[in-house]
């Protein structure tokens, strides 16, 4: 399979065309011939030559057709041709995406209560799974692999018979085996944090969580108003709060004040357990906070759905010194949205970490800052205030904070008031296009206490179609000073990394670049190009399957589930051209592939664009998709319309 290709393949000997990298010639061809070789050599996830019924099976499993080349607008009417018959232009994201539930692909499932040794079926003839081992063996899709890598780790498997790879510990009379030493080598160790407790849930959806802190702010927040609209009215001699009563240190009223205090025969007015430390009655002061230090890290951005643990896993292999969780919506976690709450879970590896979170209203921010101050494991909180999506965007959340300084402010005085660890904030320039307002918000945020700010160098109106603005990020950074601020956009080389350190930022902040090339932490800090061979590519998706594995399941839905999130990788992992076949040397993150053929199979595989080659190179590692699976990326990458 790795093997170069004999036959001679007619080259594509024209002129580079704007826009895309510059390839050597030997490299170059056309698109025809491209998938013509890929289709001709590919021989299967177990290394059997394909057959013409397999390749008829891949066009009906994906039947997307691969976006069209990139055109540029010569002119304002060759630019019309690109827009909506309504005159708007194309989005970047397919809203309309087929959602295959996760039970399709194993419609016969085994009773929990047989995978856990026989114990007995609390649902009895009620229960709706199957508790025959026998008839479910004979149905049960055939095993990916040999070994398994949840057992080859941890010394057993809990998925047992369900396991996709059970032949590896699974006796002839269908009993699970288990490695004693590995076992006892990692009891009572937990390598994932911030789980979801079911008490806590269940509080949350009775609404019965108390947020003292966060009421004792909002009352706040509600005497300002008073005041204000008094001062309207007609009141001048009406007192405004200070800055410090509705932010940083606490304000007691003269209620609360004359309320009667807790002596030797009058128990507290607050049930007590334990002894008394100065935590539970001194609101801790900023400088006292939890500091992380921030000076020349490298940050993975939190990127939705691709950011997912086990990417970032092995971004932290490569070299990450800063991970975040994806954009978790605050209000679906007051709720107690199982699906949420996941998005908060941290990897014993990731020694830095952060959890985002969006919003667009103080009461609901503030709230959602104790819950996770109270419940979960993270070194420091980010607002999302630089998403574009118009989802967001509509309902004054992301971008829509930006044009809205004084929910903006109530919200980073609330969160500060409530967090025990430094709260940071990720913007972009600005909403519309020619209309730049971070370098006006900055000064401000300083006075609101954030502990560090990001900075995206394009507005929400850009999205991703121009280059990043790090003139701007220079000019901002010098605004933040003494507070850390991070640039981020189009950074794919260590060169790249070299350029924006040089504008004075304290760090930066890779997102698309590391969805394309994971290893472009290692290269800036070894300060190289780093020509990886196809072969150690794929060991990085093989690593990605196994923690996928790990993180969802070896059963046939976690298998399913982590193939889906390696397409989703795949989507923006194609873009990277090796570097011994450039003729210019880094790749430009806007600049696309061109049409070429590899120095072996493998990586030629790897450069295709087809959604149909992604699900090979996942097959090759997952093994076959079920007959009815289907998949359509996320994003349309309109670097490739």
């Amino acid at each position: 399979m790795d093997g170069a290709a004999e036959e001679p393949v007619e080259k594509r000997t024209d002129v580079a065309v704007k826009g895309e990298a510059a390839l050597k010639s030997q490299f170059l061809t056309t698109k025809e011939q491209f998938h013509a070789f890929v289709d001709s050599e590919w021989q299967g996830p177990k290394g059997e030559k394909a057959t013409d019924g397999d390749k008829v099976q891949d066009a009906m499993t994906t039947s997307i057709e691969e976006p069209e080349p990139k055109k540029l607008k010569l002119d304002p009417e060759e630019g019309k041709k690109g827009l909506k018959p309504d005159g708007k232009r194309m989005r970047g994201q397919n809203k309309s995406r087929p959602h295959t539930k996760p039970t399709a692909f194993d419609e016969k499932r085994l009773c929990l209560s047989v995978i856990q040794d026989k114990r007995e079926c609390p649902f009895g003839d009620k229960c709706q799974f199957q508790h025959d081992v026998a008839e479910y063996m004979a149905t049960k899709p055939a095993d990916i692999g040999e070994s398994c890598y949840l057992y080859d780790t941890f010394g057993k498997c809990g998925y047992g018979l369900c396991c996709r790879f059970a032949k590896a510990h699974t006796t002839p009379d269908f009993k699970t085996m288990e490695n004693a030493e590995l076992v006892r080598a990692n009891e009572g160790k937990s390598t994932v944090k911030n789980n979801l407790s079911k008490d806590l849930q269940i509080r949350l959806r009775k609404r019965s969580v108390t947020f003292n802190q966060s009421a004792e702010y909002l009352d706040m927040l509600s005497n300002q108003k008073d005041k204000r609209e008094q001062r309207g009215n007609g009141n001048p001699r009406a007192p405004e709060l200070s800055a410090d009563q509705t932010g940083g240190e606490q304000h007691v009223s003269a209620e609360a004040e004359a309320q009667p205090q807790a002596g030797p025969d009058k128990p507290p007015p607050v049930k007590t357990v334990g002894p008394l430390t100065d935590v539970d009655i001194v609101k801790l002061r900023l400088c006292e906070k939890k500091q992380v230090d921030f000076q020349d890290k490298l940050y993975l951005a939190p990127l939705t759905t691709c950011g997912n643990l086990p990417f970032r896993r092995v971004c932290k292999r490569f070299g990450a010194d800063i991970t975040c969780g994806e954009m978790a919506m605050c209000t679906n976690l007051l709720q107690g949205q199982q699906s949420e709450w996941a998005l908060l879970k941290r990897h014993e590896s990731e020694d830095v970490f952060g959890v985002q979170v969006e919003g667009c209203f103080p009461d609901t921010m503030t709230r959602c800052a104790e819950l996770i101050n109270g419940n979960i494991d993270v070194d420091f909180v980010d607002i999302n205030s630089g998403c574009p999506i118009d989802l967001v965007y509509k309902k004054g959340g992301g971008c829509g904070l930006m044009t809205r300084t004084r929910k903006f402010e109530q919200i980073i005085k609330g969160m500060n008031y409530v967090l025990d660890v430094p709260l940071t904030v990720k913007i972009r320039t600005g909403v519309q296009e020619k209309c730049n307002i971070a370098h006006k918000l900055i000064p401000e945020m300083k006075k609101w206490d954030v502990s560090m700010i990001t900075l995206h160098g394009r507005s929400r109106e850009q999205r991703y179609t121009k280059s990043a603005d790090w003139d701007y990020i220079n000019t901002c950074s010098k605004l933040a000073s003494p507070v850390p601020l991070f640039g981020n956009g189009d950074i794919l080389s260590y060169e790249d990394a070299m350029k924006a350190r040089e504008t004075g930022v304290s760090g930066i902040m890779i997102a698309r670049g590391a969805l394309i090339k994971p290893w472009i932490f290692t290269e800036i800090k070894e300060s190289r190009h780093w020509d990886i061979s196809s072969g150690e590519r794929l060991d990085v998706l093989r690593d990605f399957s196994n923690f996928g594995l790990e993180h969802w399941g070896s059963d046939t839905r976690g298998v399913e589930k982590t193939r889906t999130f390696m397409l989703e990788w795949l989507s923006f992992m194609c873009r990277y051209i090796p570097v011994g076949l450039l003729e210019r040397v880094p790749q430009k993150i806007n600049e696309r592939p061109p049409f070429y053929l590899g120095r072996n199979y493998l990586e030629s595989l790897m450069a295709s664009q087809h959604v149909g080659d992604w699900v090979r190179i996942s097959e090759m590692l997952l093994g076959p998709v079920p007959k009815n699976f289907n998949f359509l990326p996320k994003h349309k990458a309109n670097a490739y319309k």
